[in-house]
């Protein structure tokens, strides 16, 4: 059995970074994503809004985006696990990418239904 290695909160912290890092150096759809967010993240607080639809928009910015780091996980993992097209391969990368889309139909969901309650 192996040993669990100790806690060290700035070693994780580091590790969060470095993930953070490699996504944005080689996935382009993180890129993009990213960018969209902040723009819309500079809107959210420079359009006149309740706070709490405020804090909503900005929080559903980060779903995709966390979406997006899981589908890049998976797809390298399986290309460490195969480097020829297999069905399950294929399916596992496109699971991620519709997980990616669901999220960012609800965020779109999430802006939809701040701006009726605001308008109303």
């Amino acid at each position: 059995m192996r040993q669990k290695p100790s806690f060290h909160p700035i070693k994780n912290l580091l590790y969060a970074l470095d993930g953070l890092r490699i996504c944005f150096k080689e996935e382009t759809s993180f890129k993009i994503e990213l960018f969209a967010a902040s723009l819309l993240s500079l809107a959210i607080w420079l359009v006149p809004l309740h706070l709490l639809s405020k804090v909503l928009l900005q929080s559903s910015l980060f779903l995709p985006l966390i979406a997006e780091l899981f589908n890049s996980a998976i797809e390298h993992l399986t290309d460490l696990c195969t480097q020829k097209s297999h069905p399950l391969a294929k399916a596992a990368k496109d699971m991620g990418a519709a997980a990616v889309l669901l999220t960012l139909f609800m965020t779109l969901g999430i802006w939809i239904g701040v701006g009726i309650f605001e308008i109303l």
